[in-house]
């Protein structure tokens, strides 16, 4: 079977550092102050396409500024990497060792994601990994589509894992089957219209499908 795991809110513990760093760049860029809620809302999204959402008035240089204001401050937020979600490490190996593909497909960017998996140790864990600036935005199907072909993998032979609407409505565009986890950025009532096969608390919740 192939796990294909979303990072920020699913594996990884850093949904508070996310909206810190939004924060901290609309400050500087002298945009709206936006709420915790407001920001969590658009986890998950490429950065462009979340900057559009929260600010849908900036053009094109106002969303360049924050962007980079934005990468600016995670980036030194990110000295040191948010933790992963218990369990995380371990349900992967377990996944690994019992012959299983995984993958990552994130709103993250290239670097970013890179940067993280080097830092973490984990940068040659997945099969494979997509990422929003080399392929379309959540929920957008098309990196799923890419993963699946790269892997050579049928759609019906993987699961998407994730904790945000967009998560979800990619890989129902997608025709693939979708684990939902409740202690990501989105609240579980918002992913359950979606049919998840499974509603996770625990990422090793998942190994019931193995």
């Amino acid at each position: 079977m192939f796990f294909i795991f979303d990072w920020d809110g699913t594996l990884c513990d850093s949904t508070a550092k996310i909206v810190s760093c939004m924060h901290e760049a609309a400050r500087a860029q002298r945009l709206p102050a936006l709420t915790d809620a407001e920001v969590q809302n658009i986890i998950g999204l490429g950065l462009p396409e979340a900057i559009q959402t929260l600010y849908p008035d900036l053009e094109y240089d106002g969303i360049e500024a924050m962007r980079q204001a934005y990468a600016d401050h995670f980036i030194a937020a990110d000295s040191e990497p948010s933790r992963l979600f218990d369990n995380s490490v371990d349900t992967l190996e377990q996944l690994l060792s019992s012959g299983h593909q995984i993958a990552v497909a994130t709103g993250k960017s290239r670097a970013g994601l890179n940067r993280v998996l080097e830092s973490l140790g984990m940068k040659d864990v997945f099969h494979a990994t997509r990422c929003s600036d080399e392929t379309a935005s959540k929920p957008h199907p098309l990196m799923l589509h890419e993963l699946l072909a790269e892997l050579k993998v049928p759609v019906e032979e993987a699961v998407m894992i994730g904790d945000t609407e967009f998560d979800m409505e990619m890989a129902r565009r997608a025709q693939m089957p979708r684990i939902a986890v409740d202690y990501g950025a989105h609240h579980i009532s918002r992913l359950t219209p979606y049919e998840p096969v499974l509603c996770a608390s625990d990422i090793g919740d998942i190994l019931r499908l193995v």
